[in-house]
């Protein structure tokens, strides 16, 4: 199974199954001599992890990271820094519950990867989708946390935005609700009437889907290679590489379809010597390269497929046969998809700075 390393410069491998012995991740080309820290990364892993509340899966991890290499601390260096050569980071797996798989073990669950696994390669790991697993996120978010200390200066924040068809009023934002309420919702009004609404989903043995919204304020102007390596480009590979994804959209996105060419394009004056943008429809992007405004993706997360509620399928042997999957899920994936789509923002553009200085000097 090939394809495992995301970026070019600033370089990401993540291995492990759901149901293995551990998950980890190698980041390669990460700069020498930055300060670095298990418990700084242990914050972002927290935000992750499963079984904190009612709303995601009861599966208990700690999901206590170790860095194995790639660092170094002695009376010259002040403390744990980065050497320049490859992270290794490793996470391991303490609650699974195998048995909890066994019944679906010749059955392909719908909406979940494990008909394309066995096309593919012959075999597949059925305890809770082994590699196909949202597990291997936590591997992401453990490598995000690193990619930030490339980019101290770029601020990154995510938000649900939409769960189920339930949206955000966006006059209520504010950034400081993101970290009260288990949605990680900018809208407490939104985030309380969501809690009525996911209780329902859950109970129902069903689940929900959810849009999140992760923006990056303080990113230069010039990040982003023409022609094939756009920022914009880079980014929803990023995104749509995530478990469960169907759709990303930058700045206005599908909606800048049904705007006039005087309403999409952002005018633009000089301020204080500097372009000053009057609007931020592009979502600060154009021609795949930063504009210096904030960095605005969305990404569309669908249903958990993993529900309790019968439905039709077949066996590996080809018989009709109707599946319930138990055992322990998210019933909206999507709440904690918010700190995975900041991690790979912060893989993206680590990597695109480090190509920009590279080029640019």
């Amino acid at each position: 199974m090939s394809h495992n390393t995301f970026g070019h410069l600033f370089r990401v491998t993540t291995f492990g199954e759901s149901h293995g012995i551990s998950i980890g991740a190698v980041v390669d080309g990460c700069p020498p001599n930055l300060p670095i820290s298990v418990e700084a990364i242990q914050g972002f892993l927290d935000k992750r992890k499963p079984g904190q509340n009612r709303f995601t899966t009861q599966r208990r991890e700690a999901d206590a990271v170790k860095i194995l290499s790639g660092v170094f601390e002695d009376e010259r260096t002040q403390g744990l820094r980065t050497t320049g050569t490859p992270i290794a980071l490793l996470i391991e797996n303490t609650d699974q519950r195998s048995k909890d798989y066994g019944e679906i073990r010749d059955s392909f669950r719908p909406g979940h990867a494990d008909l394309t696994y066995d096309a593919k390669y012959g075999i597949r790991d059925y305890r809770g989708g082994g590699r196909s697993s949202a597990r291997e996120t936590a591997c992401r978010v453990a490598a995000g946390a690193i990619a930030r200390l490339v980019i101290p200066y770029v601020s990154i924040r995510g938000s649900l935005v939409q769960m189920g068809p339930h949206k955000i009023d966006r006059s209520n934002w504010d950034n400081n609700e993101i970290e009260n309420n288990p949605f990680f919702c900018a809208d407490a009004k939104a985030a309380k009437e969501w809690e009525v609404y996911l209780d329902g989903v859950r109970k129902s043995g069903s689940s929900c889907g959810a849009v999140i919204e992760v923006v990056a304020s303080g990113v230069p102007a010039g990040w982003g290679s023409p022609l094939y390596g756009k920022l914009d480009a880079e980014l929803a590979s990023a995104m749509m590489s995530i478990n469960a994804v169907k759709g990303v959209e930058i700045g206005e996105g599908f909606a800048s379809a049904s705007l006039s060419g005087e309403e999409n394009a952002d005018e633009i004056r000089m301020k204080d010597g500097k372009p000053d943008f009057q609007s931020n429809h592009a979502g600060g992007i154009l021609g795949g390269i930063s504009s210096g405004q904030d960095v605005v993706v969305r990404f569309a997360v669908k249903p958990t497929s993993s529900i309790l509620n019968p439905r039709k399928t077949i066996t590996s042997q080809g018989e009709n046969t109707d599946i319930v999957t138990k055992g322990r899920h998210d019933p909206c994936v999507g709440i904690r998809a918010v700190p995975v789509g900041e991690a790979m923002m912060a893989i993206v553009l680590a990597d695109q700075y480090l190509r920009h200085r590279g080029q640019m000097g």
